[in-house]
């Protein structure tokens, strides 16, 4: 395991069609090493129940996890010039966690992350753009209510996530002219709190940009607050197919410097965690 220079690539956050990406781990790992990534986190979806995701196309269901972990191991063998490490990012919903502790055993990274609102057997995805109703029933203020309670009760649970994944998902239904009518500053200023006080890591995304938010998740003024509350950061692409593996990352890295932040957290192969200079 090498040591990490001054802003190194890293991308803590890739999907395989494993899940719901379109590339597998040899693809996703061709194009990490072409951009000079040193460390690339595979975190596919796991520990949907059927009301999320009834036929199994978004996660890695539990029978796959042996060809799952397979597959994984064959890309990092073939790519000894990179430092993978096998994740998942699991959401967080009412009752979730023993699933999540029994499916995610043995994995060196695990996200967190909320896309549903309500109970297991009855909710709704927050971020389908074919599937609006919702936003259209709750309206966006009360959707970014619920969403930053749930957000919350997922950093407060006993679940060992290691970074929380896209904090402000919410925005990705803004290009549909779905933002919030509110102010967000209290609610984002119980998320800064709610992650400091858990001891969380949040992910600085590039995937926003991708989306037409026209900024990052989390948004430039949440963002800030979680500098001010003193919460690090680890970067990711939330890549779902090869070529936007580590896409922006060296971008977020001076978008994070300009924000106040110096460091950026790094997984690593022996299970710790390292604090990285941005420059």
């Amino acid at each position: 395991m090498r040591p990490l220079s001054p802003g190194a690539i890293v991308d803590c956050h890739t999907h395989t069609r494993f899940s719901d990406g379109t590339g597998s781990f040899e693809e996703n790992a061709r194009a990490a090493a072409a951009a000079g990534c040193a460390v690339l986190v595979c975190t596919d979806h796991l520990t949907l129940p059927a009301s999320m995701d009834p036929t199994g196309e978004v996660q890695v269901v539990e029978k796959d996890l042996p060809s799952h972990r397979a597959a994984f191991e064959a890309a990092r063998v073939a790519h000894p010039e990179l430092e993978m490490l096998c994740g998942f990012e699991a959401d967080w919903y009412p009752g979730c966690e023993d699933a999540v502790r029994r499916w995610s055993s043995g994995a060196q990274v695990l996200l967190g992350s909320v896309h549903w609102l309500g109970e297991k057997d009855d909710g709704a995805w927050i971020d389908d753009t074919s599937d609006l109703r919702i936003w259209h029933e709750l309206g966006p203020d009360e959707v970014w209510r619920r969403y930053v309670r749930a957000w919350c009760a997922a950093c407060e649970s006993p679940l060992a996530f290691d970074v929380m994944a896209h904090p402000d998902l919410p925005e990705r239904m803004r290009p549909l002219g779905l933002a919030a009518t509110i102010d967000l500053a209290p609610l984002w200023d119980e998320m800064a709190t709610c992650a400091h006080d858990t001891g969380r890591r949040v992910e600085l995304s590039t995937a926003a940009l991708r989306k037409g938010v026209g900024d990052y998740y989390p948004a430039r003024d949440l963002l800030e607050r979680f500098r001010a509350a003193g919460v690090p950061i680890a970067v990711g692409s939330d890549a779902h197919r090869p070529e936007d593996v580590t896409d922006g990352v060296a971008a977020a890295y001076a978008h994070a410097w300009d924000a106040g932040y110096r460091t950026m957290e790094v997984p690593r192969a022996d299970g710790g965690w390292d604090s990285v200079p941005l420059r």
